[in-house]
């Protein structure tokens, strides 16, 4: 009787054993392969996939690797324009894993002895901004932004223009879009009334302004390209208008035909890199810029007192914020922004958060 009863509890032991093993491996897998921890202070991002061959010597730990710098350069892609990114091509793979702070498997799965991984990975902020800092790179907000595009072929020779039929620029714009590419555009319908209207304006298509035509698409912002062909080379000047503000591009193609399409692909995809490189200055963040703030706010009010921190969290040039002392009426804090006051105040009354700045310590409204 001791004999199987000592038998049955090693049994038991063995099973206990067993599952306690299957748990503490079900736990960290979970802790390790999908991190869910997410806040404010991070760069999400998404559907990273990666594929590799299910052999004897599998290493799902080298999958996660790649599958980091892959996303690690998706989103210098986003947030760096076009001759930063050169700059940073060589970042260790021990540097980039030293910035994530999350990461998740979307989905896995073996096909055909191919295993398919879809990750989704956010970076620290602040580590990002420290690392570019230290490489005297300063990143841009990527912020999306959607333009009207109106592509315009001028035949200095024949003094004509081709708006929408035979325009090869028009025809593949919209053929060719990368994923961090941060522009949408929207090209006009092919109305008769407008090609008249642009016509009419050809001795002086440099000046006009085309908010007769922006009007009907309801978009203040616009990009006009008038690509200049001659024999020798096709010119294109760009006339990018941002909130009223014009800014003149000029870019030349030697010894190309617009009709090709290879060729004006080539042209499309270096407008869109000059385009997508002046939005990114335009929200560009100077990290070597530390202006620290003194904000109180009342206590009395916790709601109040939890979205003004939420909105800090979320703001991109708020490098920092802490709690530097409090007393019976108020919180102290102290803020750390990469900007100007003006631009603080400005980014803040966005969110309807207003400042008294009569004094040194300024008093939220």
């Amino acid at each position: 009787y001791s004999l199987l009863y000592c038998m049955r509890i090693i049994i038991n032991f063995n099973h206990l054993k067993t599952l306690y093993i299957f748990l503490i491996t079900l736990s960290l897998t979970i802790f390790f392969f999908s991190t869910i921890k997410v806040n404010a202070n991070t760069f999400s991002i998404d559907n990273i996939e990666i594929s590799k061959p299910f052999e004897i010597k599998f290493d799902k730990s080298q999958i996660i690797d790649k599958g980091f710098d892959k996303a690690f350069f998706e989103l210098m892609s986003l947030i760096l324009n076009n001759s930063d990114q050169s700059k940073i091509k060589n970042t260790r793979l021990n540097e980039i894993k030293g910035m994530v702070e999350t990461f998740s498997i979307k989905e896995e799965k073996f096909i055909n002895e191919i295993y398919y991984v879809n990750l989704g990975v956010s970076f620290n902020k602040k580590k990002v901004f420290n690392y570019l800092e230290k490489k005297n790179i300063f990143p841009s907000i990527p912020s999306k932004k959607t333009f009207l595009f109106i592509p315009i072929v001028i035949d200095e020779k024949k003094k004509d223009l081709l708006l929408f039929s035979n325009n090869k620029i028009f025809d593949l714009w919209s053929d060719f879009k990368e994923k961090h590419h941060l522009l949408d555009y929207i090209l006009p319908t092919e109305d008769i009334e407008d090609f008249n209207l642009i016509k009419d304006k050809f001795e002086s298509i440099e000046d006009y302004d085309f908010k007769e035509i922006s009007k009907k698409y309801f978009l203040k912002d616009i990009i006009v390209a008038l690509i200049f062909k001659n024999e020798k080379e096709v010119r294109v000047l760009s006339k990018i208008s941002i909130n009223e503000t014009i800014q003149l591009k000029n870019q030349s193609f030697d010894n190309t035909d617009i009709t090709d399409d290879d060729q004006v692909k080539q042209i499309i995809k270096q407008l869109k890199i000059m385009y997508e490189d002046y939005w990114k200055k335009l929200n560009k963040i100077n990290t070597s810029i530390k202006l620290p703030l003194l904000i109180k706010v009342k206590h009395s009010d916790n709601s109040k007192i939890s979205s003004f921190e939420d909105t800090l969290n979320k703001k991109d040039l708020v490098n920092n914020f802490l709690i530097s002392k409090f007393d019976k009426n108020y919180i102290f804090y102290r803020i750390i922004f990469n900007g100007t006051p003006t631009e603080f105040l400005k980014s803040m009354s966005y969110d309807n958060y207003f400042f008294n700045t009569d004094k040194k310590t300024w008093v939220l409204k």
